[in-house]
């Protein structure tokens, strides 16, 4: 079994499915990406940077629920024909932020099922993303997939 670890960083947007405020169709996407995390005497940094690569797209459905909480299942595409089906662990939480323009919120999902390279994956990603009043999401992902 082989360890995959990735961190990406998609934008794109959320959107009322249908007739329905409590459900919403969320659809980015992400460029392969360099994150660059320094510790010293200042702190912590952190830096992401474009490289070489292709492009990761996201889409899921988001059913929002009560006291902030919400529950999501969704795919995420690596490149041609690898794919991976996952749904929420618990409960995801979105709420204002310190930014009056944003939501922010935190979500943990397990891998259901995969296809090409993640063909019997199993795993977790976690995700904190903001979330503007017009529906523009950046997501922060860090995965640990596991492959056989």
């Amino acid at each position: 079994m082989a360890q995959l670890l990735y961190a990406l960083q998609f934008r794109g947007q959320a959107q009322p499915v249908s007739e329905s405020p409590t459900v919403l169709k969320a659809a980015t996407s992400a460029p392969s990406a360099a994150i660059t995390t320094t510790v010293g005497p200042q702190g912590v940094a952190g830096r992401l940077e474009p490289c070489g690569g292709g492009s990761a797209t996201f889409e899921s459905r988001v059913t929002l629920g009560e006291d902030s909480e919400f529950q999501e299942d969704g795919t995420i595409t690596f490149g041609e024909g690898h794919r991976l089906r996952f749904s929420t662990v618990g409960r995801g939480h979105l709420g204002p932020s310190v930014d009056p323009s944003l939501s922010t919120g935190v979500v943990m999902w397990r891998i259901d099922e995969g296809e090409g390279q993640f063909a019997g994956a199993s795993g977790y990603i976690t995700s904190n993303f903001s979330v503007s009043a017009a529906g523009e999401v950046v997501d922060n992902h860090f995965g640990v997939i596991f492959v056989p």
